[in-house]
């Protein structure tokens, strides 16, 4: 269950953060409104991942699947592109990610 929290965590936060972009700095109500409420329920779901997930792995999760995410959105919704260095930036993310989860023992597993 707390990986579940957790994932949806990472997706109220992804939906939030797309919609910052979309809110044209808070000049439009509804995506304004969808910024606030989804990093309400991204912080409310984390709190739950966080009574059994250490703080330092979950975090990393967070933030580095949403960093992920939210730059896959920024290419196909917002047509922006990015150049090596960000794919590889990117990449070292997926790995650090993967690597705290599936070899760290402060992982809870």
């Amino acid at each position: 269950m707390k990986y579940i929290f957790l994932f949806l965590a990472i997706v109220a936060e992804v939906i939030a953060t797309s919609a910052m972009k979309a809110s044209n700095q808070f000049t439009l109500l509804l995506p304004s409104l969808l910024t606030v409420a989804g990093y309400g329920v991204s912080f409310y779901l984390l709190s739950f991942a966080l009574k059994s997930i250490p703080v330092g792995i979950a975090y990393a999760t967070w933030s580095g699947v949403g960093i992920v995410l939210v730059s896959a959105i920024g290419v196909i919704l917002y047509k922006q592109r990015l150049d090596g260095p960000a794919v590889a930036g990117i990449a070292l993310i997926i790995a650090g990610v993967l690597i705290m989860n599936l070899f760290s023992k402060t992982s809870a597993h």
